[in-house]
């Protein structure tokens, strides 16, 4: 049971931290062409920023969460983000 709990929030995790990465690149840039936007960022050096700003949704699904009294989905949403975490860092740095 606990095990499938950090799983359901690590999933969670995952997908809250790709809609807030979408909806930053479609909130800063071009509006018709969010696919093209973060293709921009990878090119021009601001895909951190981006993914960072992304994470504000795990924040909201980590609180939500622990509002519920689901404490190992919450660890999985953090391990989400740490994980996406370290991925970034590979990019930015490869």
């Amino acid at each position: 049971m606990i095990k499938k709990d950090i799983l359901i929030g690590l999933i969670a995790g995952f997908i809250a931290n790709t809609v807030g990465l979408f909806f930053a690149a479609w909130l800063l840039g071009d509006k018709s062409d969010v696919i093209g936007s973060i293709k921009t960022s990878l090119v021009e050096d601001f895909f951190g920023k981006l993914v960072s700003i992304g994470a504000v949704f795990n924040l909201l699904l980590f609180f939500y969460f622990l509002r519920r009294k689901k404490d190992y989905k919450a660890r999985g949403v953090v391990l989400a983000t740490l994980l996406i975490a370290i991925i970034t860092f590979i990019v930015k740095f490869r």
